[in-house]
């Protein structure tokens, strides 16, 4: 039969003069290799091919069973351990994770598709991402490709087909226009409700913020007194941590910056009030009123960073508040992307954007796990 497709024939192309070789899991210290001398077929789609075996998948060097080890290793362990314990080299692992991830994704996974959530994540330098579909329900990312713009979203509109897409009740996402003019388009899911993560909305102002405290940290830097910019050093991550997470010297910091005032302490205190709005406790009533103060407050601000933030949170309410209405926003796809963004340094050196996708959806994916001694055997 052909690996590929299945096609089956009763006739051989002919008979590979060297012997087929897989690598099968190790024997104690013994390396254990299966080997056999194997047909060609005529394949009409494929053309000529090696004969499929049953215990090993199509272009692999490894059993089944070797792989499905090291693909659960994979997602257990990290990139040192897996190689020695195996024997292989981590390119070798990522090949072998691609092969498994496309043997057992689950084929029901984009069923009742109905609140999804949308965002990237960097999976090497270079700003190099990964476009990550979840299912708010079930709690797993059901969809993934290598890329961050509106022509990767597309890609999920069709493979999930126009019947599907239309069942689509909401998507939550970040303010990026590319995935919500994707979303927008006829035949994807045009009627669905978009909401903008609160999260990413706070995530805006500590950086208006972060802006505004390099504009002061450059201005002290040009003082004839050096010592009151090397006073200010370390106020950075005072000002983008929680008020509550601060220890004392932080906290002495933090009122040395509340005396002195000006631009910087208007900006920390305009972030500590965006914060505040997406408290816990707060209808959509309330923080529409909330955000209305302050993107007036932003706008009156004088402070570059914070009347652009106003802008961009006018020009999003609407996908703010449906968030806030709906109870729907990123909150569940960040906490798998931080599962990724652990796994992903964990297993730095993979060089294609399959194999980390295959990483991925091996540990938060729609994927069932079953080691070779869970597999149901001949009777």
């Amino acid at each position: 039969a052909c690996p590929d497709c299945g096609f089956s024939t009763r006739f051989r192309y002919d008979r590979r003069p060297v012997a087929s070789v897989w690598r099968h899991l190790d024997l104690g210290r013994w390396r254990l290799e299966i080997r056999a001398e194997l047909r060609r077929l005529v394949c009409p789609t494929h053309g000529v091919r090696r004969e499929a075996v049953p215990f090993a998948r199509a272009g692999s060097g490894f059993t089944r069973d070797f792989e499905d080890l090291v693909g659960w290793l994979a997602t257990t362990m990290d990139k040192s351990a897996v190689c020695r314990l195996v024997r292989i080299d981590w390119d070798s692992v990522g090949r072998i994770i691609t092969r498994v991830m496309d043997d057992g994704l689950d084929p029901d996974r984009l069923e009742s598709l109905f609140d999804i959530g949308v965002d990237e994540v960097s999976w090497t330098k270079r700003h190099n991402y990964l476009t990550l579909v979840s299912d708010h329900q079930r709690r797993r990312i059901v969809w993934g490709h290598e890329g961050r713009d509106t022509a990767t979203l597309d890609g999920f509109f069709d493979e999930l087909g126009p019947e599907r897409a239309a069942r689509i009740e909401a998507v939550s996402m970040d303010m990026s226009a590319g995935y919500a003019r994707s979303v927008a388009k006829p035949g994807h899911a045009p009627t669905a409700v978009i909401c903008y993560d609160p999260f990413h909305v706070v995530a805006l102002g500590t950086k208006a913020l972060d802006v505004v405290r390099r504009q002061v940290w450059n201005d002290l830097r040009q003082l004839p007194d050096q010592r009151v910019a090397k006073r200010f050093k370390g106020a950075r991550w005072v000002l983008l941590k929680n008020p509550t997470d601060l220890n004392d010297d932080q906290a002495a910091t933090l009122r040395r910056i509340r005396r002195r005032g000006g631009a910087l302490w208007r900006a920390y205190a305009l972030k500590e009030a965006l914060r505040a709005i997406f408290a816990d406790g707060l209808d959509e009533t309330e923080v529409a009123y909330l955000l209305d103060r302050f993107c007036s407050r932003a706008s009156r601000s004088g402070l570059k960073p914070f009347v652009t933030l106003a802008k961009t949170i006018r020009t999003h309410r609407a996908g703010i508040l449906a968030a806030v209405r709906l109870g729907i926003n990123n909150a569940r796809h960040e906490g798998l992307n931080r599962r990724v963004r652990i796994i992903m340094t964990r297993a730095y050196g993979f060089h294609s954007a399959r194999a980390a996708l295959g990483l991925i959806m091996l540990t938060v994916g729609p994927i069932e796990h079953v080691l070779p001694h869970e597999r149901a055997g001949p009777p």
